[in-house]
C-alpha cells in the first residue's frame, strides 16, 4: 500500500481492512486515525460476540425466516456493534489507540 494516499482514497480504505474483516493496525499514521482504526476495531469485536447472543434467537415463522433474514441479522448486528463503539463501548478503544500512539513511538 501507497503510505502516502490520501485518507479518503477508497482504495486505501479496502486495504487497511484484513480478511477476516479486522482493521488493519499496521498503517496508522497519526492520533485521529489510530482512535479511528481502535473503534472500528471495538466495533468488530462487539459485533463478534453480539453474534453469538443473536445465533441462537428463534425467528418467528410467520413474520420471518430464510437467507434474506440471515443476511440482514447479520448486518444489523455490525450496525450495533459500530453504534455501541461510537457511544463509548466497553473502553477497548482508548486502550488500543493508547498502544497503537506508543508502538509508533517505539518505530
Amino acid at each position: 500500500m501507497d503510505p502516502t494516499a490520501p485518507l479518503h482514497d477508497p482504495t486505501r480504505l479496502l486495504a487497511d481492512v484484513r480478511s477476516d474483516g479486522a482493521p488493519d493496525l499496521r498503517n496508522v499514521r497519526s492520533a485521529e486515525e489510530a482512535r479511528q482504526v481502535a473503534e472500528d476495531f471495538e466495533a468488530f469485536f462487539l459485533a463478534q460476540m453480539l453474534s453469538h447472543m443473536f445465533a441462537d434467537i428463534e425467528t418467528d415463522p410467520i413474520f420471518g425466516g430464510g437467507p434474506g433474514e440471515d443476511v440482514f441479522k447479520s448486518m444489523l448486528v455490525d450496525e450495533y456493534g459500530k453504534v455501541m463503539a461510537r457511544s463509548g463501548g466497553v473502553g477497548i478503544a482508548e486502550s488500543l489507540q493508547r498502544e497503537i500512539l506508543k508502538l509508533q513511538e517505539v518505530e
